[in-house]
């Protein structure tokens, strides 16, 4: 295996032998297997697209597959052999459907287009030749594999606004073209910078896509206050990132008897006005992804995964016995709820009966979280943002968005936000919020200086609010607002908000606690010099960098 797609990769260069993540080898290669096929599904798919046919599935099986290779995601092994066989079938369909549209010559220039295994074994020796490592040049390699992990973040945040009936035919074409580039040697370092940047603004509409399906949806986020302790009752506890998986799970779980907590990136769901109408729907239950394997101990209750991020449990944990997973997440042994059919919600009673059975949670601390600082709500309070600016009480704003992660020095995150100025701001969204979402931080004239948008997704509101402050100040640029970007990035996802900001123009943006591995170093030099990329130093070099 070589998997380099996340922050804390092995000594900053790659996982070898196996993920730090977890993964191990076999389920490394078959996902590298996976993504090798969806680039064949793909370019027949474009050509079935030239010739006026859509076919829905396709779209949603390559954005399923995409999603579960995304760190964190799913670990288990037979579904990614069950995928792969799914691959060969569809592959055929497509063919098939292009034959009877008169296409007999299918430009079959890529094994991936060709080949496919009898046996598992055969699946397992090829997944070797076609990994990362297959691309000898090294630019070209870091090229390609930063336009794929922005196409894995494109397909999470598309998964989630298909599954509330929002869908954006230019974004699957966008993919699906751009997996194919992946495989195109005719591409210069040019061309495939220019379709990086591309991705960015595939991003901008995906995440705006993705926020119209929340807010048409669920409403608009409001300033909230989240309970973080603990009632006597029977609980879920529900983690990932999909809002329609948590309304089907309170929907089923109402007057059961069985409350419901949310567990990290599921927290800013309880700022949305349709979740607050659930009695049952208790708080949060924990911190960031990486702490679960200490808090699911004392939660009692089974816990549901509905996406990324699952950490595998050590052996012999207390609470393996209590996970369930659904969507893209899987873990070999845990139960896996079913997709929805003909548009039903999923069945959630195994889960629920097991709840019933449980302890109620063990309160590991008390008091509340305030969020719910969206675009919407924080266009509210515009007047006094305005005010506060003018006057000087606030100095400057600091999008500290993204991932949290084990690494012991994203401490960096905590003592830079406990030393900011008392004039400051912290804008954020994403998981990167729990190193510093409990601090006394206070508040200026009312507004609260921590400012938290939601999830990883809705770093979208972050870049709708700059745009706003610079039409309301008159700026031409939006580097010239007095907002610093110190961002904090884990997996994919945070790769495609990444490629956002920058098809948006921002520059300057810090980025931590490492820099990927996957730059070489004449990419990451291309960065610097066009976008001003860079990473984080000490917090004292920091502060006096962005304050001066």
């Amino acid at each position: 295996m070589y998997c380099y797609q996340c922050q804390e990769t092995a000594a900053g260069k790659g996982c070898t032998l196996k993920g730090v993540c977890g993964k191990t080898e076999d389920v490394a290669n078959l996902q590298d297997l996976l993504i090798y096929l969806m680039k064949g599904l793909s370019k027949l798919n474009i050509r079935l697209r030239e010739k006026g046919e859509e076919m829905p599935y396709v779209n949603k099986f390559i954005t399923d597959a995409l999603f579960m290779t995304i760190t964190n995601a799913n670990f288990d092994r037979q579904r990614f052999i069950k995928k792969i066989e799914e691959a060969f079938l569809i592959r055929e369909k497509i063919k098939n459907k292009l034959m009877e549209r008169g296409v007999k010559d299918f430009a079959l220039d890529c094994n991936c287009l060709t080949w496919k295994a009898a046996t598992v074994a055969e699946m397992e020796e090829k997944a070797k030749e076609v990994g990362i490592l297959s691309t000898q040049d090294e630019d070209i390699r870091s090229l390609r594999e930063l336009l794929t992990y922005g196409i894995k973040g494109l397909a999470a945040y598309a998964e989630h606004a298909a599954n509330l009936n929002f869908e954006d035919a230019e974004i699957y074409a966008f993919m699906q073209e751009g997996l194919v580039a992946t495989k195109n040697d005719a591409l210069s370092v040019g061309d495939l910078i220019d379709l990086v940047l591309k991705c960015g603004s595939m991003g901008v509409k995906v995440m705006a896509l993705l926020d119209k399906a929340n807010t048409s949806t669920y409403g608009n986020p409001e300033l909230t206050k989240v309970n973080i302790g603990v009632r006597n009752n029977p609980a879920i506890l529900i983690s990932g990132h999909d809002l329609r998986d948590l309304q089907d799970l309170l929907q089923e779980t109402a007057g059961t008897g069985v409350d419901v907590y949310t567990h990290s990136e599921m927290l800013p769901a309880h700022y949305y006005p349709f979740f607050k109408k659930y009695s049952h729907f208790a708080g949060n239950y924990g911190n960031a992804w990486w702490k679960q394997t200490e808090e699911f101990e004392t939660f009692n209750g089974p816990i549901l995964f509905t996406t990324n991020c699952l950490v595998p449990p050590r052996p012999n944990a207390g609470y393996a016995d209590r996970v369930y997973t659904t969507g893209s997440a899987g873990f070999s042994g845990f139960p896996h709820i079913e997709d929805r059919k003909n548009g039903l919600p999923k069945d959630f009673s195994k889960i629920i009966e097991h709840a019933k059975k449980c302890k109620p949670p063990t309160e590991i601390e008390k008091g509340e979280i305030v969020g719910g600082f969206a675009h919407n709500q924080v266009f509210a309070l515009a007047d006094k943002v305005v005010e506060a600016v003018k006057s000087g009480a606030i100095r400057k704003f600091f999008v500290m968005a993204g991932c949290d992660g084990r690494m012991k020095n994203r401490e960096y995150y905590t003592q830079f936000a406990e030393r900011l100025p008392n004039d400051t701001v912290i804008l954020t969204a994403g998981c990167a919020k729990y190193r510093y979402n409990k601090l006394p931080l206070g508040d200026i004239g009312g507004i609260p200086r921590v400012l938290d948008a939601g999830q990883c997704n809705d770093s979208y509101s972050l870049v709708v609010i700059a745009l706003k402050l610079k039409e309301i100040f008159g700026l031409n640029d939006v580097n010239d607002l007095p907002i610093a970007y110190n961002i904090g990035w884990y997996e994919q996802k945070a790769v495609i908000v990444l490629l956002a900001l920058l098809s948006l123009g921002v520059k300057n943006i810090h980025l931590g606690t490492t820099l990927p591995a996957f730059l070489s170093p004449n990419v990451a030099k291309v960065l610097v010099e066009n976008f001003g990329i860079a990473g984080i130093g000490t917090v004292d070099e920091d502060l006096k960098l962005f304050l001066g």
